[in-house]
């Protein structure tokens, strides 16, 4: 699946409405350089992401994730790499709801809203639930997965090196990077 390219721009220009309620201030360069991930399944509102990165060094990185409503970053891990223990990540919430999912008991009645087609994909369901202020760190190599509640949500994301060719996702149809066409 692809997107064309008036839903990625759709989607840059919805998720620039987003920054503007976290009164997060982007240059118009970063503007240009949102990008709009669907992960290749073709389903952006339900399982996507947009993402900002304003640095990625040997050493470390900085984005900013926005999350439409109930939309869902799907699961997956930062595995070691080249001697590297892998991406060690914390969330911090910026606006609106974020229920994060990591390895640990089961939350009973969970907030989540998976789609019934690939739900056997989600297979960490401890949830932890970031609101504004609110932060979590992700060790390496563990499996996680992400959704914003029902008014969306902009989290910032403070890493070391992101290498997100590299990332495992638990449904092998998920492909990290996006398709556009100019239909």
């Amino acid at each position: 699946m692809v997107l064309t390219r008036r839903q990625y721009e759709e989607a840059v220009e919805k998720a620039l409405e987003y920054f503007d309620k976290a009164c997060i201030v982007l240059t118009e360069e970063e503007k240009r350089r949102i990008e709009v991930a669907d992960f290749g399944l073709g389903r952006l509102m339900e399982i996507g992401l947009q993402i900002l990165v304003y640095v990625n060094t040997d050493r470390y990185c900085a984005k900013e994730l926005v999350l439409f409503p109930w939309q869902i970053c799907p699961e997956h891990r930062h595995p070691p790499i080249d001697g590297s223990p892998g991406k060690q990540e914390t969330f911090r919430c910026r606006w609106g709801t974020v229920y994060l999912y990591v390895p640990g008991e089961p939350t009973p009645n969970p907030h989540c809203r998976l789609p019934e087609d690939r739900k056997q994909y989600f297979t960490v369901r401890h949830e932890v639930v970031l609101k504004p202020g609110d932060q979590y760190t992700i060790p390496p190599n563990t499996l996680h997965w992400f959704q914003a509640g029902e008014e969306g949500a902009v989290v910032s994301e403070f890493s070391s090196t992101s290498r997100d060719e590299y990332d495992v996702f638990t449904d092998p149809e998920i492909k990290r990077f996006t398709e556009i066409i100019d239909p």
